[in-house]
């Protein structure tokens, strides 16, 4: 199969400070946020990044997208270098984090008129993909509420119809359900299904192991910043379930580096 992203040894640590020392309960002044992760992720297909919190999931996707430059390493997003060409990249992607935040005096109807424009797409197509993505999230009643007034929920619909305003080819998601209901939660992993229907590619980080074995063609295991597994759910599994697979591999990773 072709792949879409080629990810090369990607490495990214972070100065702690007193407290977080503290926390993370070491001495030592910098974390191994990611490293040297590779893995490769196929085109129309959804890839998953599987692991704890604070495992590197969010680091990683957060390079991928541009967002932060890995200290070493590189990863090549349909054609172009995240590192080089990371402009060209941001025009590929769609990217949605669970910490974006949108501003709480504008509505869904200015805020997608804005990030659709900060894409040079013209207002034919603007009017005609909004129109496509209020109706299907359900958002049109709700376009001229303020985003302050909005659900949680809903401000997490709102939060996807921007983030693919621009019809991506590459969707990353981070913990694209967390936080939401049961309802809400089926509306966006039926678009996540969607959108692998049209040839888009997604890739997902989550910590939810029914997600991976509902969604995921293939998953990608982080545990400590490294990528120990990355293959086809099934063949991971082989018949078991995910949760009990990923115990077993988080107790031989753990006591091997131990």
């Amino acid at each position: 199969m072709e792949d879409i992203l080629v990810v090369n040894n990607l490495r990214k640590t972070f100065k702690l400070s007193r407290k977080q020392k503290k926390l993370e309960k070491t001495n030592n002044d910098i974390k191994v946020a990611v490293d040297n992760i590779s893995f490769n992720v196929h085109k129309g297909e959804i890839y998953g990044l599987l692991g704890p919190n604070g495992a590197g999931k969010t680091t990683t996707l957060r390079m991928l997208s541009t967002l932060i430059k890995p200290e070493d390493g590189d990863a090549i997003v349909d054609g172009f270098s995240i590192v080089k060409e990371p402009d060209k990249v941001r025009q590929k992607i769609g990217f949605l984090t669970s910490e974006l935040k949108l501003e709480d005096f504008f509505t869904p109807n200015y805020l997608f008129d804005f990030f659709a424009r900060l894409h040079n797409i013209d207002e034919e197509t603007i009017k005609k993909r909004k129109e496509e993505l209020f109706s299907k999230f359900g958002i049109n009643e709700f376009k001229e509420v303020k985003v302050a007034d909005l659900s949680t929920g809903m401000k997490q619909k709102v939060s996807i119809v921007i983030a693919i305003c621009h019809d991506p080819s590459i969707v990353i998601f981070d913990e694209p359900t967390n936080g939401l209901d049961v309802l809400t939660a089926k509306v966006v992993t039926d678009y996540l299904v969607d959108l692998r229907n049209e040839g888009k590619t997604i890739i997902l980080s989550t910590h939810i192991f029914s997600l991976v074995e509902k969604l995921c063609d293939r998953v990608g295991i982080i545990i400590n910043g490294k990528l120990v597994v990355s293959d086809d759910v099934k063949k991971i599994c082989n018949g078991r379930q995910l949760e009990d697979v990923f115990f077993d591999i988080y107790k031989d990773t753990v006591e091997g580096e131990q």
